[in-house]
Order: C-alpha cells, then sequence, then structure tokens
C-alpha cells in the first residue's frame, strides 16, 4: 500500500471536487478510498489527504443536494449529469454513496455537508430511490434495465440484439444486411440484451427507438457498479 500511498502523496494533480465518476475520470474512485484511510486512522487527517477527503465528500454532498452546488435531477427525481447515457454515471455516483456509507456508518458519524448534515442512512434512502427509478419508479413506469419487469425497451442500440442469431436464420448475415434489414426495422431485438442498462433524458423522456445511440446505447459503466449497489441493497 505504501508504493499507492507515495504516489497519491506526491501527485501534482490531485483531482479537485470531480462532478461525475466515470469511464474515463477516476479522481472519485481514488478519492474515496483514501478518505476511508483517513477515517480509520492510516494516514493523517490533515494536509494532501485532508484535500482528498473533502474532495470526495464534495462529491457526495452534491449528489445528497447538501452543497453550494448540486447535481441536478429530472422531474422524476433521476440524478443528471451529462445528456449521453446519464445513468452511467447515477450506478457510478450511488456505488460510491453505497460505499461511503458503510464507511460511515463503521465509525458511527455523519457526513458535515455545507448545506447540513447527511447520514449514512440519508445515503442509503438517495441510493434506494435511484435504483429504483431505474428498475421502474418513474415516470414511464418502464424498467431502464433491459428484461427486468414486464415493461422495458425493446429496440436498444446493439449490433448482437438487433440481428437475428445464425441458429434462426441458417445463413450468416452479411455487415449491410445487418444494417439494412436488422438495425433500421422499426420492431423488436429478436435476442433480448439480459441486463444491459439504457437511460432517459434529462425530462425523464424515453423513445424506444433503436437508432437514438446516445440514450438506447448500453455500456459495461452501467451495469458493473449497479451489480455491487444492489448486493449492498440486498
Amino acid at each position: 500500500m505504501n508504493k499507492y500511498l507515495d504516489y497519491l502523496g506526491s501527485a501534482g494533480d490531485i483531482g479537485g471536487a470531480r462532478t461525475t465518476f466515470s469511464w474515463d475520470d477516476k479522481y472519485v474512485g481514488a478519492q474515496i478510498l483514501v478518505a476511508k484511510l483517513v477515517l480509520d486512522g492510516k494516514v493523517a487527517s490533515s494536509g494532501i489527504w485532508a484535500q482528498y477527503k473533502a474532495n470526495a465528500e464534495q462529491f457526495i454532498c452534491s449528489c445528497a443536494q447538501k452543497s453550494n452546488q448540486n447535481v441536478r435531477k429530472t422531474p422524476g427525481g433521476l440524478l443528471w449529469f451529462l445528456p449521453w447515457d446519464n445513468i452511467q454515471y447515477v450506478t457510478t455516483a450511488t456505488f460510491v454513496m453505497s460505499t461511503y456509507s458503510q464507511y460511515l456508518s463503521s465509525k458511527q458519524t455523519s457526513l458535515q455537508c455545507t448545506a447540513g448534515v447527511v447520514t449514512p442512512s440519508d445515503l442509503t434512502s438517495l441510493v434506494r430511490s435511484q435504483v429504483d427509478y431505474i428498475l421502474g419508479s418513474n415516470p414511464k413506469n418502464m424498467s431502464y434495465m433491459v428484461g427486468y419487469g414486464s415493461n422495458y425497451p425493446q429496440q436498444i442500440h446493439h449490433r448482437g440484439a438487433s440481428i437475428i442469431s445464425i441458429k434462426d436464420y441458417n445463413t450468416p448475415i452479411t455487415c449491410q444486411e445487418g444494417f439494412t434489414n436488422w438495425f433500421n426495422k422499426n420492431a423488436p431485438n429478436p435476442n433480448i440484451l439480459e441486463g444491459a442498462v439504457v437511460s432517459p433524458n434529462e425530462n425523464d423522456g424515453y423513445e424506444d427507438v433503436r437508432g437514438d445511440y446516445q440514450l438506447a446505447e448500453p455500456t459495461t459503466t452501467s451495469v458493473a457498479p449497479l451489480v455491487g449497489v444492489l448486493a449492498y441493497l440486498a
């Protein structure tokens, strides 16, 4: 561990307060891990380590609507970060909050934000509300996890899911046929991509159109952290 602490302690850029925890921005993850070390007394609670912790907590406070620059929410209550598959940022944020809730609980303490106190149970409640939204408790009553519930997206933007299996078609489908005969076909995908997650827009809207790659394209960054969050809630 000392090798990593030496690296983090000498870093010229510790990230500052981030606005997302994403596939190409891992600062929040590092900040959260250092914050745990501070809480556990394994590093000093001052200097650069305190800065890491403060930045981690600023991100959480903004998600919890307890900072001077809160994360926006859709009218239906979903945290809103960015327009391109927003739920991928929601699932990483909920993973961070569920993890930090456990850190705080283990120390029997709460988070002191600029606009109020956030308890571990507050974080858990927020996490649960976001997961409930994703799984169907939203204005469209739609599960944004494919294959879950009775109402979920049928035309997700996914090459394998949108083209019929060779087992059912008997002959290989060319690249061009994949587009003309299947991708552009206004019909449910022939293959259900179980567990894939897509996202509504900032107004809680979602049109089930395969060509809408901004909202209908699933990402592994949506699913992977959500698995951890579901395990935490269970």
